[in-house]
C-alpha cells in the first residue's frame, strides 16, 4: 500500500522560529521545531523526518509519495543532490553546499526507497497541505512562544518526535553515505542558497512570500523591513501618497502598532512574482486592506516591489 503524506515548514520572519510537520491523517501525523531557520529547512527537515517515521515504523518497503508545496525542497533532493554528492557536496562554482549535514541525512534516508515528490500550491485548499501547514505553523508559533511543540501520534512504532535527533544530524538508523563532512562546514540555520545551474526563480515559493508579509508587519521587523524592499518599490502610505523606505517603515509602526495581525490571505502568482491581498488587524483594532507584490531575487528570498494598506470601510 502507497503513503502519501505532505511536508511542510513553517519560519515566523523567515529566517526565525521554525515549524515542520509532515500529515498523513489525523492519526498519523508529526510535528517538532527549532529556535531559528527558514521555511525551506522547516520543509527539509519535515521530509527527513517523515522518511525516518515510515522507517522506523516499519514501512520502508512501502512506496511514500511526498507532497511538497517548495520546488526547491523538491529539486535539491530529486535533482541537484546527486550532482552535489558527485562534486563532494559542492555547487557547480565549487562552494560548499550550506546545510550539507540535512542534506546527507536526506540522501543516507532516501537510499533503496520508493519516493515520489509532487508539487502542490500551498495555501490553495489541498487537504493535506492545509493540515501539514497549520501543524508546521502552530509549531513555530510554540517555539516563538517557549510553549510546548503539540508533536502529534506520529506512526505507530516510530521513533516519538521529541527523541528524534537535532536538525540536520543524521537518524541513528541511516548512516549518511558520501565523502568527509567536515569540507564543507554545515550552516543550518542560514537561508538556502539555489544552484547556479537551477533557474534563477526554482527557490521562490508562495510560503516564502507568506512569510515576508508575516515579517514585515510584526512589530519587531521595525527598522529591518527596508532589506526586503527593492529600490524600485512603490510604497504607498495608508492615504496612498508615494513614502520613501525609511518613512514607510516608520510609517508601518505606527500605524500597526505591537500586535498587528495578518489575515484572510489571498496568492495569485505570475512568473516569479506573487501579487498577496490581505487584511490587517492593528493594535487598536483598525482594520486595513493590504496590497502587495512580492518577486523573486533569484537567491531564495522574496523582494517587495509594492505594499499598500488601505483603511476598510
Amino acid at each position: 500500500m502507497s503513503i502519501i503524506a505532505a511536508a511542510d515548514g513553517s519560519a515566523l520572519g523567515n529566517p526565525g522560529p521554525t515549524g515542520w510537520a509532515w500529515y498523513i491523517d489525523d492519526s498519523a501525523w508529526a510535528a517538532g521545531g527549532i529556535d531559528h531557520g527558514t521555511n525551506n529547512i522547516g520543509e527539509l527537515t519535515a521530509v527527513l523526518r517523515l522518511l525516518e517515521a515510515t522507517a522506523d515504523a516499519g514501512r520502508a518497503e512501502e512506496p511514500l509519495r511526498v507532497l511538497c508545496d517548495s520546488k526547491y525542497v523538491i529539486d535539491s533532493i530529486t535533482k541537484w543532490m546527486p550532482g552535489w554528492k558527485r562534486k563532494g557536496w559542492k555547487k557547480a562554482d565549487g562552494k560548499p553546499v550550506k546545510n550539507v549535514e540535512i542534506m546527507r541525512a536526506l540522501d543516507a534516508a532516501m537510499q533503496g526507497r520508493d519516493v515520489q515528490f509532487e508539487w502542490v500550491k500551498g495555501h490553495s485548499g489541498h487537504r493535506l497541505n492545509e493540515a501539514a501547514d497549520a501543524r508546521a505553523n502552530g509549531a513555530a508559533t510554540a517555539i516563538q512562544k517557549r510553549t510546548a511543540v503539540k508533536e502529534g501520534p506520529g506512526l505507530p512504532s516510530a521513533v516519538p518526535t521529541a527523541t528524534a535527533a537535532p536538525v540536520g544530524a543524521p537518524h541513528p538508523s541511516a548512516a549518511p553515505a558520501g565523502g568527509p563532512t567536515d569540507a564543507a562546514p554545515a550552516d543550518l540555520f542560514s537561508a538556502f542558497t539555489d544552484d547556479p545551474d537551477a533557474p534563477a526563480d526554482a527557490c521562490f515559493t508562495t510560503v516564502d512570500v507568506r512569510g515576508a508579509q508575516r515579517m514585515l508587519i510584526t512589530p519587531r521587523s521595525a527598522g529591518q523591513r527596508v532589506a526586503a524592499v527593492h529600490p524600485a518599490a512603490i510604497l504607498l502610505g495608508t492615504d496612498g501618497s508615494v513614502l520613501t523606505a525609511d518613512a514607510w517603515d516608520e510609517h508601518l509602526t505606527d500605524t500597526l502598532g505591537t500586535d498587528p495581525t495578518i489575515t484572510d490571505v489571498i496568492e495569485e502568482q505570475v512568473g516569479t512574482a506573487t501579487l498577496l491581498t490581505f487584511e490587517v488587524t492593528a493594535t487598536g483594532g483598525a482594520a486595513l486592506r493590504g496590497t502587495a507584490v512580492w518577486e523573486s531575487s533569484g537567491d531564495g528570498e522574496p523582494t517587495l516591489r509594492l505594499h499598500q494598506l488601505a483603511p476598510l470601510g
